[in-house]
């Protein structure tokens, strides 16, 4: 160990270590799981204050600046708003698409008995809240905006189960993740079936043989990810042309991902075994002390090892892990400084139930998902079909329900494609912006002041564990 050490310090110079040590903690802030969070808050508010300050004019513009290119007579071209939302988010649902994918093949979403009460959870999450606003708009013409109140934003609700990261059991940010994976399922099958316009058969049909193509690959052991990037933008562009919400298309390419490691790992063991001990063997003897860079022989072998660990993980969860920090830290918070900004007045909150669109919103985020979500996961471990993980209580599941109001992502997202008329979408986009604070705070003082802290929570008739 004490040589390793050395050889460090060797390598290392004085500049590199002090960079080192001043780099450390912006690297630890980056890889924490609130950050993300942190970051989509900090945006909405930028958002916020640049539409409701001198500059909103030039905010305005910007966002709906053209891009586009021009190849030959053919003009594709797009507002910087629509290329976020259609485009850069297809990103977000890409990887959305992974994690459903991992779980439901080896996540918590496997076991049918610990599923079920999620499922149900979600499903009440999802009904609740469009009948509450569906009770509140009907017979006007802002009804078709249900869907609005169904989403549930994955990084601010485990943002904010963070902070009692101690208070509560770990395995309740495994069933929100989970909850909010079939959230996100459900809204993702809202908008292609719901909220699109009109469908062009052939192009829909095109995408299709694509697909075909991609799932054919991953038979065939193809596993290079600029394969599936490449063919993975042609699905984007022909599901834009067909009609269908052009960001789906990340949901179905992830499902055609590969999940199975091309080697075993007991190759993999051996494998790397035998090119360690040859990199053991040239180190003690001629190599000792040489540099790594005018080594070719020894940099090949590192390079064997970083191989062979390629072909024994899965490219389902390497490019997972690769996404995340890109989405969370870039994609989320530029959909939030595109889409958050609009313009609000201090009496909005008074105001906010004269408007049938925001109050149906808020009434459905708020109490819609605190109500539904508890209600149907009981109703699940009470007729026996499932139990919840262990540790977790049906206080826990009130507050993670009452978490599951904060929809601002998806609800967003939804409110964009269901709302055409700029005060219609303002006043969905501020509905939705109360719902997510009021849903945070009510979700944060029910979880800190009313559940039991971590090491109580282990009654097993109230944790539904007797189910079982």
């Amino acid at each position: 160990m004490s040589q390793s050490k050395d050889s460090q310090r060797e390598i290392q110079t004085r500049l590199e270590r002090r960079v080192e040590r001043v780099l450390s903690p912006f690297q630890r802030f980056i890889q924490d799981q609130t950050t993300s969070s942190m970051m989509l808050i900090i945006c909405t508010l930028v958002a916020l204050l640049i539409a409701n300050s001198e500059f909103s004019e030039l905010y305005a513009h910007l966002v709906e600046m053209e891009l586009g290119l021009l190849l030959g007579g053919e003009r594709f071209a797009m507002s910087l708003h629509h290329w976020i939302n259609d485009a850069l988010m297809a990103l977000f649902f890409f990887l959305l698409g992974l994690e459903i994918k991992r779980e439901l093949l080896a996540g918590e979403l496997k076991d049918m008995r610990r599923t079920v009460p999620v499922v149900a959870a979600a499903f009440g999450g999802m009904v609740v809240p469009a009948l509450l606003f569906v009770g509140l708009n009907f017979g006007s013409d802002t009804v078709h905006g249900w869907g609005v109140p169904m989403a549930t934003d994955t990084a601010f609700a485990v943002g904010i189960l963070a902070l009692l990261r101690g208070r509560i059991p770990d395995t309740a940010f495994i069933f929100l993740t989970a909850l909010a994976i079939f959230d996100d399922l459900g809204a993702i099958l809202v908008i292609a079936l719901f909220y699109t316009e009109s469908l062009n058969l052939q192009f829909l049909g095109m995408s299709g043989g694509v697909v075909a193509l991609l799932i054919l690959a991953n038979a065939a052991g193809i596993r290079n990810p600029w394969f599936y990037f490449a063919f993975g933008g042609v699905v984007w562009l022909l599901f834009y042309q067909s009609g269908i919400h052009a960001t789906v298309a990340g949901i179905v390419v992830a499902m055609t991902v590969p999940a199975r490691p091309k080697r075993e790992t007991d190759w993999f063991m051996q494998r790397a075994y035998r090119l360690m001990r040859r990199f053991e063997r040239m180190e003690r003897q001629r190599y000792s002390g040489e540099s790594m860079l005018g080594d070719a022989t020894r940099h090949g072998i590192v390079e064997g090892v970083q191989e062979a660990a390629e072909k024994a993980t899965t490219p389902l969860r390497r490019w997972e892990r690769a996404l995340e920090q890109p989405v969370g830290l870039f994609v989320l918070p530029v959909f939030a400084l595109v889409n958050a900004g609009i313009p609000i007045s201090w009496d909005i909150v008074p105001t906010i139930w004269q408007d049938r669109l925001a109050g149906g919103i808020v009434l459905g985020l708020v109490a819609g998902k605190g109500v539904g979500i508890p209600l149907m996961a009981w109703l699940a471990v009470k007729l026996n079909l499932g139990h919840l993980p262990e540790g977790l209580t049906m206080r826990h599941i009130i507050g993670i329900g009452m978490l599951g109001g904060m929809g601002f992502t998806m609800s967003i997202f939804i409110a964009n494609l269901g709302f055409a008329a700029t005060d219609q979408l303002v006043a969905a986009k501020s509905g939705i912006l109360v719902a997510s604070l009021l849903a945070g705070i009510l979700g944060w003082t029910w979880l800190r002041f009313l559940c039991p802290r971590k090491r109580e929570a282990d009654s097993p008739i109230e944790s539904g564990s007797s189910a079982r």
